[in-house]
């Protein structure tokens, strides 16, 4: 996976850097979605690793299927990743952009799991406490998960809080096998 990211980078940046120049970052996020999309969709992913079609028939075949969701830069973009035989990569360059644009725009995508679903106005002490810590504007998904036992668990790109009676008890667990 990590390979996939390595050669994703690259794409993704010169995407971005194109969508920052002509200020079309959300533009350029959907289009990669769309692309994205499209590859992933399996009769869509048997069709482009027919040996028989060439590499322009590919990307006819993912113009057509697109519509009007490509402007020029991305058709542009999307024959550049047919001829370098990167169209698997597409995901990974979707990714890699949305963490560019992210930091760009300084905020960031935060994932706060909980054993039980939690008052609003803690959600909203909780937000802006990680928004204070990260000094980042933060999009939250609240997601529950019985299993943490209590607490929290919070996700921040590469962060990650473990609060939970579940995480203590996993490090008290690794700590007793170790001694």
């Amino acid at each position: 996976m990590a390979e996939l990211h390595t050669l994703a980078r690259p794409y993704a940046k010169a995407a971005f850097e194109l969508a920052r120049d002509t200020q079309s970052l959300p533009h350029w996020s959907q289009t990669l979605k769309a692309l994205a999309g499209v590859t992933a969709d399996a009769e869509i992913a048997s069709l482009l690793s027919d040996p028989r079609l060439s590499r322009s028939d590919v990307a006819a075949v993912l113009i057509s299927g697109l519509g009007d969701q490509l402007d020029a830069q991305g058709r542009n973009f999307l024959g550049l990743l047919v001829e370098n035989k990167r169209l698997s990569t597409l995901p990974a360059i979707a990714e890699e952009y949305e963490t560019l644009r992210a930091a760009a725009e300084k905020r960031v995508d935060v994932e706060i799991t909980t054993a039980t679903a939690v008052a609003q106005a803690q959600q909203q002490a909780l937000i802006a406490a990680i928004r204070k810590r990260l000094a980042l504007e933060v999009d939250v998904a609240w997601k529950t998960d019985a299993a943490l036992v209590a607490g929290a668990v919070i996700r921040a790109g590469d962060l990650v809080i473990d609060g939970s009676i579940a995480g203590e008890l996993a490090q008290l667990r690794q700590a007793v096998v170790t001694s």
